[in-house]
């Protein structure tokens, strides 16, 4: 779904820097944020010998028992998608 946003402001400077800057900031945030998700799923795996694509097969075919740790890495598998898509809405927006 495109989504078109329009920014007015009684600016004397051209804002469209000033919008790309924001932006790849926030892109560097959410890159951050990803590594550190990722290395938190790591360590789930290292933890139970088994991939993120393993352990949400196994548990939702009930082959592994919901504790807290599982709520954790479902969490976090959620988590990190999240940012994933986020990440690539700004990779992908067009400022005109």
């Amino acid at each position: 779904m495109k989504q078109e946003v329009i920014i007015k402001a009684n600016a004397h400077e051209d804002l469209k820097p000033l919008v790309v800057a924001a932006i790849r900031n926030q892109m560097k945030l959410l890159q951050q944020d990803i590594d550190a998700s990722l290395e938190r799923i790591a360590g789930f795996e290292k933890r139970t010998g088994l991939s993120s694509n393993e352990f949400e097969e196994k548990l939702s075919g009930h082959e592994i028992e919901e504790s807290l740790d599982t709520l954790d890495w479902t969490m976090e598998l959620a988590s990190l998608r999240l940012l994933q898509r986020k990440f690539q809405y700004l990779c992908e927006a067009e400022i005109s």
